[in-house]
């Protein structure tokens, strides 16, 4: 059977079975070189992660894989590749902002990032796993936020533990119910929901407080 390159990469999840086949071991090879450059590389947030991990876990219960080495070696390829994104947008990133006459990347607007990713840095890093596309981005604009460095590491740790391990252990228990299998992509949106509810909700309660101060100010003048 003959695949198309482009096809193999884009829907590497799809042909994952048929890869642990023809590869053996070196599959190992092949998916810790996947997640770390989607995670790695801000050009390559195209490749596939949340779908990957999944169906990676459900072929280790079938005993194709062992989960613990898969695991392990995927979780460091998550975090090395955050922080290679990182170190990018890090010493490159701020080069873009340098043009004081620039429409698109405004001095301004890296201050803004900068003040944001000094509050809110570590739940974006964390939250942002499961989130594809932005988790290629965060890293990169965690950089040229200059957030601190080891803060950003612990986060992108903590990130990497309950996405990669999350999803991988998700596939070896569920990997095989069909339901599950097919409405994957649901299944993370509603986890992702869940872990920023009580981000929301103080959200929420903040602004109405806000607004609740604003009256009673105007109501004293």
């Amino acid at each position: 059977m003959e695949l198309n390159p482009l096809d193999l990469i884009l829907h590497l999840d799809a042909y994952l079975d048929l890869l642990v086949r023809n590869y053996g071991v070196w599959i190992y090879a092949i998916l810790f070189l996947v997640i770390f450059c989607e995670t790695g590389l801000v050009v390559m947030p195209f490749l596939p992660g949340d779908s990957l991990l999944f169906i990676a876990g459900a072929l280790c219960a079938n005993g194709a894989m062992d989960p613990m080495l898969l695991g392990g070696l995927l979780f460091i390829a998550a975090v090395s590749g955050d922080s290679l994104n990182y170190l990018i947008g890090r010493t490159s990133g701020e080069r873009l902002f340098r043009n004081p006459k620039s429409k698109i990347f405004r001095r301004d607007y890296l201050l803004r990032t900068q003040a944001f990713y000094a509050k809110h840095g570590g739940k974006t890093i964390t939250l942002a796993r499961f989130l594809p596309i932005l988790r290629t981005f965060a890293p990169f604009v965690a950089g040229i936020g200059h957030m601190h460095y080891p803060r950003f590491l612990g986060f992108s740790v903590l990130g990497s533990v309950l996405w990669v391990g999350g999803l991988v252990t998700l596939g070896y228990f569920f990997g095989n119910v069909p339901f599950i299998k097919h409405n994957l992509s649901l299944l993370v949106i509603f986890i992702i929901l869940l872990s920023i509810l009580p981000m929301a909700i103080g959200f929420i309660r903040h602004r109405i407080q806000i607004s609740a101060e604003r009256r009673n100010a105007k109501s004293a003048n």
